[in-house]
Order: C-alpha cells, then structure tokens, then sequence
C-alpha cells in the first residue's frame, strides 16, 4: 500500500511539476553574421554580401522567402587598402538590389541586397588623381584589403583581410596560338589549355566562351556558349594544362545553334579563355564545404573572418584573379594566318559529319582567297 501511494504521489508530482510537452526550438539564439567576398584585380566594381541568418517561429520555408529576414537593421562596411604598412585608400561600402538570383531555391530571388565599392572615380577630385595615376581604376596587386563591419549600430563587428591572387599567365597570348580539334573529316582531336603560372593560385578554374553568329538574310545575331573545361588543386608558381575534346567541341556546337528553320547561314567568331585563380583561404573554404564522404556526415566549420561580443560569423573574405585572352576567328586580310580554330577544325565545323548540317561556312580571309576560294568558304 504504501509504495502504491510513493508511486501516485512521484507521477502526481511529475504532472504538475514537469515542463510542458511543447519543444521550444527557437531556444537562446546567438545572433550569426553570414558574409562573402572576393575581391579581383581585375575588376573596378566589388560586391560584398552581408546577411544574418534567421530564426523565428512558424514554418522555415516561408520565413527563408521574406527577405527582411536574412537582412541587419543597419550595417556600416569599410574596406581599406594596406601597401607596405601604409592605409593608402578605403572605401565605404553601398548598398544596392541586384535582381540575378536563380528563383530555384528556398530563399528569397530574384532580387537580394548587396554590398559595394568602386575604384571608379566617384567626383572629380577622384578623377583628377586617376588621370595622373591610371593603376588607381583598379586594386593594386600588392596590398593587403581589410574588411571591417559594424553590426546595428556597434552592437557588433566582423572583420578580415586578404591579400589578392596575382601572377597568372597563359602561352594562348601568342598569336600563334590556335584551337585544333579536328583532324581528318570525323577524325577529333584535342587541344591543351595551359596556365604557364598559376601565380598565388590555390585552385584553378578554366573555361572557354565560344561565340558564333546566326544570319537571317542580312541580319545578323550573335550566339555564345559557355564550356568549363575543368577546375583542380594548384600549387603556386607551377603550370596546369587542360583539355578541351574535339568531339565535345562540335557537340555543344550543335546544341547551342538556335533552333530556327529561317537562318540562312552561321559563321565562327572566335573562343574567349577566362582562367580563374583562387585564394588559399577560398580553397580551405571551397575543402571544407565540399559534400562530405563520411558516414557520419561530421565536417568542421572554416573562416577567415573574426566576429566581437561573443556572437557568431560564418563565409569567407578572400580574393580571385581572372586572366581572360579572346582569340578571334580572325583579325584582317594582313593577317590571316591569325585564326581562332585551325583550317581542318573549321572545315570540320562546316562539312563534318555533327555540325555539317547546320549552315556554317567560313568567312575568314584565308579561306577566301581569290581564285583559291575552298568549298567551306562563305560564298
């Protein structure tokens, strides 16, 4: 009897005492900056994303598609440029609605706030300076970038730093270089595309930006595709060299030509190749957040930045160099030898058995000798 009453009275004191069974998962949020930014030589505009991330009540899907959610109530962001121990320049950075978000996703697009700064001169004072130093339009190679954040009026601040990737070369600059992808009619071959340095490259990217032009009559329309023909772990100061397939070539061809019975013929205009380096902090970034091959799914956290106030921050601040050649299909009549594809790719291209069909001919001046004319040219 009396352990019945220990046990209704342990249950009693449970019922009433006890938390309710409803789970709390907001709980004790810590508030979290997300940020991303790479900085390029190359470039005279500079975008820096700053968002937090968001926790409330209610459906996650729905929260993730309004975008006050995922944005501070106020965000002041400096960068400053550091050459030899010297702060030489610093920018403030702007805020501005870019609308190239992919709608396919759980949060907000197409439109998203961004951060950013110019190197263009931004009043006249600035201009005068350029006008008698050209190399301020862009960053200089050398310095050192800071990034410096402050969060809701000081409630917090994230920072970070980089130096940029530099020394990248290619062997496409000479005017010899040309692609040869074909052979003999049907018979494909390769081409190597080689990063002579990598520079302070980590990660390397290559890609190549292949434009033609489409003819109704005429009228003329201009077509490009883009083709990544790899990216792979670098060491720097080596060289890499990557492949671009003659027959894959000739296939994205075929599958880039717009779909329109009434053109009436399509001429080649030349490959652009774009290498793009990576910093060693984007390459531990790009490591750390690859798809994990643990069962356990476990993987640690990487960045560069440093956060105040014992909140949280979470993306990188590093940088990238984009060396980009365009090699045309041809230049001038003086100089023909000068062809973005060699004679056999582009009767390939215009006869061969994959684009044959599709109404390329060539209309480069070394295939339209006078009196020498060759079955491919454009007549």
């Amino acid at each position: 009897m009396n352990r019945t009453l220990l046990f209704l009275s342990i249950i009693g004191t449970f019922l009433f005492t006890s938390c309710s069974e409803k789970v709390d998962l907001i709980g004790n949020f810590q508030e979290t900056a997300v940020v991303y930014g790479l900085l390029d030589q190359a470039d005279t505009l500079h975008y820096i994303k700053i968002t937090r991330a968001f926790i409330g009540p209610g459906n996650a899907v729905e929260i993730a598609q309004i975008d006050d959610s995922s944005y501070f109530d106020q965000v002041d962001a400096t960068v400053t440029e550091v050459l030899n121990g010297v702060v030489t320049r610093s920018w403030q950075l702007r805020d501005t609605l870019v609308d190239n978000k992919d709608t396919i996703g759980s949060f907000y697009a197409p439109f998203q706030k961004v951060y950013y700064f110019k190197t263009l001169p931004t009043s006249a004072t600035e201009a005068q300076q350029i006008s008698s130093n050209p190399s301020l339009t862009s960053l200089h190679k050398d310095a050192i970038y800071r990034l410096n954040i402050s969060i809701n009026g000081g409630q917090f601040e994230v920072s970070g730093e980089t130096a940029l990737v530099k020394g990248l070369t290619s062997t496409a600059t000479s005017q010899n270089y040309m692609f040869k992808f074909a052979n003999n009619p049907g018979e494909y071959i390769s081409t190597g595309v080689t990063a002579s340095n990598t520079g302070t490259s980590f990660v390397l990217n290559a890609q190549l930006d292949v434009e033609f032009n489409e003819y109704i009559g005429m009228n003329k329309t201009s077509k490009s595709f883009n083709w990544n023909i790899g990216e792979i772990n670098v060491t720097p100061n080596s060289s890499k060299t990557f492949t671009a397939l003659g027959q894959t070539f000739y296939n994205l061809m075929k599958s880039n030509v717009t779909n329109d019975p009434s053109i009436t013929r399509r001429t080649f205009k030349g490959i652009r190749i774009t290498f793009t380096g990576g910093a060693e902090e984007l390459y531990n970034y790009m490591v750390v957040n690859s798809p994990s091959s643990s069962l356990a799914q476990t993987k640690p956290s990487y960045t560069n930045l440093s956060v105040t106030n014992n909140k949280k921050v979470v993306g990188i601040f590093s940088s990238r160099q984009t060396f980009s050649i365009f090699k045309p299909f041809f230049t001038s009549a003086q100089q023909a030898y000068i062809r973005a594809i060699d004679k056999k790719s582009t009767k390939e291209l215009c006869t061969g058995p994959i684009t044959g069909f599709l109404l390329f001919c060539s209309d480069h001046p070394g295939d339209n000798v006078i009196g020498q004319e060759e079955a491919f040219a454009c007549p």
